[in-house]
């Protein structure tokens, strides 16, 4: 802003004040060109100096200014709409947000496998990951010397699973088994006939199911991510679903996306993506994707810290709910979209 100097000879304009933004609003800082020097200028050379009440004026208009309309905010709006100011009050974590699984509710959605640590190291990397599920073979549960449920913490769910099974008879043999010696009514249901890939058998993993669902048990079946034998698990009485990932412990990620995305679109249950998921990022990127839960345990046993990986992925999965539930961004194809203005005009005014 300036003010005008008239001049009997000649017109110019002279810089008088300078403008700082503070709490939304123009406020004039300093006025330069102060009555002293216009009254000595004037003396020498026959100056008049405009009327300062209209000088006064032009400056409370200017202050009157929106910010809004200074720098663009408008624009800005309509490019990125303001969220609702308590959207967030409707969005809880932990108890709020619990993972239920057959009727029992968890706050964490990290399952941890327990199959090759050292039984020294379990304590601390249970506690390091927040579990509160622990997935474990029968044969570690001895009734003598280095039993595993010695070394697990009290108040934490064990899940032992039926791994050496071939068929649906040997599962809900060693199913029952465990439930004696775990005191548990957790199954996790893994059937596997051949030893190269080790991929689920559906169709004997979905006869298991039926049978110990029937007998009460939460039955949790491990499954090679096809939808309709996901939608057949949960007829049969499944509690969750357990799609994998990649090749179990091959650390390759989430290889199985698509059919991931179709199982989790229709499920009834939870579904909980085991098997290949090797690092933090890809325990996100599952929960990211819509999974209730996430279990590991080849990456975690496998690292040179295991209890500070137990650690990481816990964050991860946290993350990737979080991320989840507040709505992720949506994906543009050919084109960009500007998150400020892009003409001067729009922060102008």
């Amino acid at each position: 802003m300036s003010a005008t100097i008239i001049n009997d000879d000649t017109m110019r304009d002279t810089d008088t004040s300078d403008i700082a933004v503070s709490d939304g609003s123009i406020s004039n800082v300093t006025a330069q060109a102060t009555t002293k020097e216009s009254a000595t200028e004037s003396a020498g050379t026959g100056i008049g100096i405009a009327n300062d009440s209209a000088v006064a004026n032009d400056r409370s208009t200017e202050a009157d200014i929106d910010l809004d309309a200074l720098v663009g905010t408008t624009t800005n709006t309509a490019i990125l709409p303001e969220p609702d100011a308590h959207a967030y009050d409707a969005i809880e974590t932990g108890d709020g947000d619990p993972l239920i699984l057959g009727g029992h509710r968890f706050t964490s959605r990290f399952i941890l496998g327990s199959g090759r640590y050292d039984l020294n190291l379990i304590k601390a990397t249970i506690e390091n990951a927040g579990t509160q599920i622990v997935t474990m073979a029968l044969r570690r549960c001895r009734t003598t010397e280095n039993n595993l449920l010695d070394y697990i913490p009290k108040g934490i769910t064990m899940l032992p699973n039926t791994s050496g099974a071939r068929n649906a008879e040997e599962a809900v043999r060693i199913a029952r088994l465990a439930r004696e010696v775990c005191h548990t009514d957790f199954v996790k249901i893994e059937i596997e006939h051949e030893q190269r890939y080790l991929l689920p058998d559906n169709a004997e993993t979905i006869k298991a199911t039926a049978i110990l669902a029937n007998e009460g048990f939460v039955a949790m079946p491990y499954m090679f991510p096809d939808p309709i034998v996901a939608r057949q698990l949960e007829d049969a009485g499944a509690a969750c679903v357990m799609p994998l990932g990649s090749l179990i412990g091959s650390n390759k990620g989430i290889r199985m996306r698509d059919f991931i995305e179709v199982i989790i679109a229709n499920a009834g249950v939870p579904v909980i993506i085991d098997a290949g998921i090797g690092r933090p990022s890809q325990a996100c990127e599952a929960m990211e994707m819509g999974a209730d839960a996430v279990m590991a345990y080849t990456a975690i046993a496998s690292a040179g810290n295991i209890p500070l990986m137990a650690r990481a992925f816990k964050h991860a999965i946290e993350a990737g709910r979080a991320s989840y539930r507040s709505g992720l961004g949506t994906v543009t194809e050919g084109h960009a979209v500007p998150s400020s203005p892009t003409n001067a005009s729009d922060y102008l005014g």
